[in-house]
């Protein structure tokens, strides 16, 4: 099986192009990162240096760790399911369920070398440029030099290696067991997560304003609640469809669609719920934050300005990968259903109609994620605020909310809508008699 996952990714790379960018980019970060660490255990780096490149290897390193896990799971749970068919084939051929697992646990392990190794090049450039910036902020003595070493290297391909061969392990499972296991398994899961979440939220209001960790609480808080709003989805996806109203051929069309593929939306869902939340909630935060220093006149502190640096470099992580996720999740599932398109315009539906359902259904799928983003942000960033800075709700709240639904609607319409564009541009006989794939 190992082999037939060699020859499968030698013949066939179009198809694990997702898989290797979700590699790619994982250990990129995460190789860069993991060289402040080298760099902090060369001779004669001074303690404040070695703790401000330490703080920062070890907190971006952590969130990029599940950020691959996530990101490569999401393309490969996309690839393992349009290849039902093949794996169907496969095991009425003799191919036992533990011989697949190995066969696309091999193919991952594969791309994810490969995506490894591309990497350590931009990781090395991009190492650097991060050294660079905390010595033009102050945060890192000049005379530090750049290392990157057995660090860099390990992590980021060990990570990289572990979250694809656990994604697609993962992915090959879900696909073979039954819908009904899986959808308890992660309503069990999701219902963990809440309330783990909440209970993180709830210790802020045991830390007084000055607490170093006071950020900390609400911030874990938020993301485990939106781990869990986002395993939940699903079936709030289904609560919005029961009552949405389905106007016009379109948005009939994309309610039913939205219905029939509802357990495969939730990679999408997923994305986005913890896009909204940790975004909005960390900016958030770090602008309470900010404003609470300015109000009482004090100066900022190493390690406040660490956190400050650490926060924003993990947003914009964050906002990297959210959107390889998207961008990913989005292509593969819209451009596999050519055939689907083809068959509603042999149905009596026009180009027109389609491209329409489609966007309606990209604007439902925002917003059920935003919202759940949204609600998740709040339950953190409300006792943030409440604690350090004696209000309820942050004024500059809103402004950045509206800048990550911005951002995360352009991703989403976009994607769907010109891949379906695309994909309209074949003839519907075509579509319909042609291959079921992706063109």
């Amino acid at each position: 099986m190992l082999v037939l996952a060699w020859r499968s990714v030698r013949h066939r790379p179009g198809r694990f192009v997702a898989t290797l960018l979700s590699a790619f980019l994982g250990a990129a970060i995460i190789m860069a990162f993991g060289s402040l660490h080298d760099t902090a255990a060369r001779p004669g780096v001074d303690e404040v240096s070695a703790r401000t490149l330490t703080t920062s290897a070890s907190v971006v390193g952590g969130y990029g760790s599940l950020l691959v896990f996530f990101a490569v799971a999401s393309a490969l749970t996309v690839s393992v399911r349009q290849r039902a068919a093949e794996l169907e084939l496969l095991r009425c051929s003799g191919a036992t369920p533990a011989q697949l697992k190995r066969m696309v646990v091999g193919e991952a392990v594969v791309v994810a070398l490969a995506g490894a190794a591309l990497a350590v090049g931009p990781a090395a450039l991009g190492g650097r440029a991060l050294l660079g910036a905390f010595q033009d902020s102050g945060q890192v003595a000049r005379p530090v030099g750049y290392a990157f070493g057995p660090m860099a290297l390990g992590s980021g391909v060990g990570i990289t290696l572990v979250a694809a061969a656990g994604a697609a392990f993962l992915a090959v499972r879900r696909a073979a067991r039954r819908r009904g296991r899986a959808g308890r398994s992660r309503t069990v899961l999701g219902c963990a997560a809440l309330v783990a979440g909440a209970a993180s939220v709830l210790s802020t209001y045991a830390c007084s304003a000055t607490d170093a960790a006071l950020m900390a609480l609400p911030a874990y808080g938020a993301m485990l609640l939106s781990v869990g709003c986002a395993l939940l989805a699903p079936r709030l996806l289904k609560g919005v469809l029961g009552r949405l109203p389905a106007g016009g051929a379109s948005g009939w069309l994309a309610v039913r669609n939205l219905r029939r593929r509802a357990e495969e939306s939730a990679g999408v869902l997923m994305s986005l719920t913890l896009f909204t939340c940790m975004a909005t909630a960390t900016l958030t935060m770090q602008a309470v934050e900010s404003d609470a220093v300015r109000a009482f006149g004090t100066v900022k502190s190493v390690d406040a300005e660490n956190l400050e640096t650490v926060n924003l470099t993990v947003v914009g992580i964050v906002v990297v990968f959210v959107c390889v996720m998207l961008v990913n999740s989005l292509y593969a599932a819209t451009a596999y259903r050519r055939r689907e398109f083809g068959q509603q315009r042999l149905a009596g539906a026009t180009p027109g109609q389609v491209l329409r359902a489609v966007g309606i259904e990209g604007a439902v799928l925002t917003a059920v994620g935003v919202l759940g983003g949204t609600l998740t942000a709040l339950a953190g960033t409300v006792p943030f605020t409440m604690v350090r800075a004696g209000g309820f709700l942050p004024r500059q709240g809103l402004a950045i909310w509206q800048a990550v639904v911005a951002v995360a609607a352009a991703v989403v319409l976009g994607t769907v809508l010109l891949t379906a564009r695309r994909m309209l541009r074949t003839p519907a006989v075509a579509a319909v008699t042609g291959a079921t794939g992706a063109g």
